[in-house]
């Protein structure tokens, strides 16, 4: 299976633009520390593939985020235009009232690794409150997360079935030109088997070109929870949605717009990187960010490999 990766970001932002902690972006790209890349670059065509297995790859120094036999070469391009990131997810990804978030793990990342403008953009705000039972939380566990920074679609109890029909508008209205995607736990939890949610997948895909024929996406497959450690019928249709996820990303793919598939970190511990068995914790919170820097980083030359940044 191969996974078309080297073609890079789509244009799409407006010149001069800054993501969350403006000061942080524009003193690195002033530095000129690290390279943004384009579509239909110089030195990046059809050979910019990666051979990629659907498994659970490593996030660790020197394992593969995008688990590939082969790495391609990586497109020296740099531009000026900001990159227009939108987190896609679930629970794992809204976070709850107290919660920094992976989104809070990234940004700092970014803040830190990136060498150019980027923006984060979505039509969301809001943490999870559980008194209320609804994403109504501004509380979040890291007061430094400026609000512009706080922009996702994502939500507690929504999965694939239910993003498919809205990325479509909150693609047009962010003008997003990236997206990083985790979702899937919840889809085969309550909704959809493994086959169905593949299904919207494509949907989901399809919805995002529509708005952005250009746009590109990370996805990460799904990261089994305590209940595929008590339940193997969901632990196998777990495995089986990862491989067709693999297979979506191989088959969808194109130079234009590219799929990438992120690695799972293969030292997820529920105990230690959960606070309930499925929600990550701090240092879940962390290897979820290293899944998506990583794999950026490795396959389209962004930014550097992840750094925890100090709480």
């Amino acid at each position: 299976m191969t996974v078309a990766v080297g073609q890079g970001r789509a244009c799409c932002g407006q010149h001069g633009e800054r993501g969350g902690g403006e000061g942080c972006e524009e003193r690195a790209w002033a530095h000129g520390s690290k390279r943004a890349i384009r579509p239909g670059a110089a030195g990046a065509g059809a050979a910019d593939t990666v051979a990629a297995s659907p498994g659970a790859g490593g996030t660790t120094t020197g394992s593969p985020a995008v688990s590939p036999l082969t790495c391609p070469t990586r497109p020296a391009i740099r531009d000026d235009v900001p990159m227009r990131i939108m987190f896609v997810g679930d629970s794992m990804t809204i976070g709850s009232a107290g919660d920094h978030t992976w989104r809070y793990r990234m940004w700092q990342h970014l803040n830190a690794a990136y060498g150019g403008p980027y923006k984060i953009v979505g039509p969301r705000r809001e943490l999870y409150d559980p008194a209320a039972d609804a994403p109504v939380s501004h509380a979040y566990g890291a007061p430094d997360f400026p609000e512009r920074a706080r922009a996702h679609l994502a939500g507690w109890g929504e999965g694939w079935l239910h993003m498919a029909p809205l990325v479509g508008d909150a693609v047009r209205a962010g003008r997003a030109d990236t997206l990083l995607v985790s979702l899937g736990l919840i889809d085969l939890g309550f909704y959809t088997d493994a086959g169905q949610t593949a299904e919207n997948v494509h949907r989901f895909v399809a919805e995002a070109r529509a708005a952005n024929p250009r746009i590109r996406a990370v996805l990460l497959p799904v990261i089994r929870n305590v209940r595929a450690l008590a339940d193997p019928a969901f632990a196998a249709e777990c495995e089986r949605f990862n491989e067709l996820l693999g297979k979506a990303v191989a088959d969808l793919g194109t130079p234009g717009s590219p799929l990438l598939l992120a690695s799972r970190p293969e030292e997820w511990d529920i105990d230690r990187d959960t606070y309930d068995g499925t929600h990550p914790n701090a240092a879940g919170e962390h290897l979820l960010a290293a899944a998506f820097a990583d794999a950026m980083h490795q396959a389209w030359d962004v930014g550097a490999p992840y750094r925890p940044a100090h709480d």
